[in-house]
């Protein structure tokens, strides 16, 4: 496989998100008012449609400074380029790495429009327990989690240890 159809491959994958993470944030805007919900999984997962000013779980929500979304957003700008740049060196064969890079890229993306539109993200699916619940997140999020996670088992299990000798 050329170096262009792999980064084409992964690059098409961080679009797929961006597109998908669109589609439901549009999609739960529109059909659930704010602040209410759709039970699914009763007990443990329900739609849940909220608007986040802050980063990643709330944080900083509650913050009232004037420069939170354009700090967002900056950071955000400079994620997305150094995840492209470490994306775009992925020119050999589909790697777990280049998965992992192109849903990292697509989420921060799929974010990052959030933010620049109107300064805040749709989140939306809610996993609980009793009365303990994970934060409200979304799609972008999920696929941020997931990029990272793969990153790090690809990590802890690389074969290749660059410290030893090759074999002669």
């Amino acid at each position: 496989m050329s170096s262009y159809r792999i980064r084409s491959v992964h690059f098409f994958l961080a679009v797929l998100v961006v597109l998908l993470d669109r589609w439901t944030k549009r999609l739960v805007a529109a059909r659930i008012a704010m602040y209410t919900h759709i039970q699914i999984i009763p007990g443990f997962f329900r739609l849940t449609h909220t608007e986040n000013t802050g980063a990643a779980f709330s944080m900083f929500a509650d913050s009232p400074s004037h420069w939170k979304t354009a700090l967002l957003i900056g950071f955000s700008v400079v994620a997305v380029l150094i995840v492209k740049k470490l994306l775009w060196r992925q020119d050999h064969a589909p790697t777990l790495t280049g998965i992992a890079l192109s849903l990292i890229l697509g989420g921060a993306v799929g974010n990052l429009w959030d933010r620049v539109a109107s300064g805040r993200v749709v989140d939306f699916l809610l996993f609980y327990f009793k009365q303990y619940q994970w934060p409200v997140f979304n799609l972008a999020d999920s696929a941020i989690v997931v990029g990272a996670g793969l990153l790090v088992i690809e990590i802890l299990w690389d074969k290749s240890n660059p410290h030893e000798a090759p074999a002669s």
